[in-house]
């Protein structure tokens, strides 16, 4: 049977600050799913949602247990992943949601800084051959022994890449509130270049200068298993002079790896 075209899309909490957002977002997954037989959409929390629910932990404990905090804070993706599947039902299309759990991502058992060890999406494909757009939580999955888990600095985008390696996607777009990566800050150097076309190592170096629109975390799990990563703007996403694509031109290899 012919492998199906597929896509992941990653949206940021500045992507879904407010409900009329959703709209806009659902707008862009349509567009895509004109493209692709299948697409799958990650999500994070709404704005300030995460460093809200951060705050309210504190206020009743000063240093609460890992794990409840864990239990707390993945409560933002949930919002997330239920209004945008509420926005595309708005519009007659038919998605899913799914927490990281439910997708199949397990993690190493530490709390607030989990690593993914396995992605085993048997609930999203079934989903995705029916033709629905599936909706995956960002920043989390489900321990070994059963806990949920948050993935730390980087979750949502790490959640995006695993799934796309998992579902063999062509490759992952993130939607952000910039044009692209650029060779220095451009809210602080008038002269910035947007840089069209990085290797995986140059796009860390531009990282390791301070560059914070994708997380090198993701981008080592995109070079350990070869995948394309492409940085849109969220309000040009369809003018072709904008973004940035990540990806060596060389192929590594054919397993799939997971983080370390």
């Amino acid at each position: 049977m012919e492998q199906k075209k597929c896509i992941v899309l990653k949206f940021g909490g500045a992507s879904v600050s407010s409900p009329e957002a959703f709209a806009s977002i659902a707008e862009i997954i349509l567009q895509r799913r004109s493209l692709y037989q299948q697409v799958v959409v990650v999500v994070s929390a709404m704005g300030d949602t995460t460093d809200d629910l951060i705050a309210l932990a504190h206020k009743v404990n000063p240093n609460p247990p890992r794990r409840e905090l864990d239990m707390l804070v993945s409560v933002g993706e949930r919002i997330s992943i239920a209004l945008l599947a509420m926005a595309l039902a708005a519009k007659n299309t038919e998605a899913i949601s799914f927490t990281g759990s439910q997708s199949g991502i397990l993690t190493t058992n530490d709390h607030a800084n989990a690593k993914i060890i396995l992605v085993k999406p048997q609930r999203l494909l079934p989903q995705l051959d029916n033709g629905k757009i599936v909706i995956v939580a960002g920043f989390q999955g489900m321990s070994q022994s059963g806990d949920i888990t948050t993935l730390g600095r980087g979750g949502s985008d790490t959640t995006a890449v695993a799934l796309a390696i998992a579902l063999q996607a062509e490759k992952v777009e993130f939607y952000k509130d910039v044009n692209g990566i650029y060779d220095k800050d451009p809210k602080k150097f008038t002269d910035a270049k947007l840089i069209n076309q990085l290797s995986y190592k140059q796009a860390y170096t531009i990282m390791e200068q301070g560059a914070q629109v994708l997380h090198a975390r993701c981008v080592r799990l995109a070079e350990k298993n070869s995948l394309p990563l492409k940085v849109l703007p969220f309000n040009n996403f369809l003018d072709e002079k904008l973004g940035t694509t990540i990806q060596d031109t060389v192929k590594l290899k054919n397993t799939i790896s997971y983080e370390d």
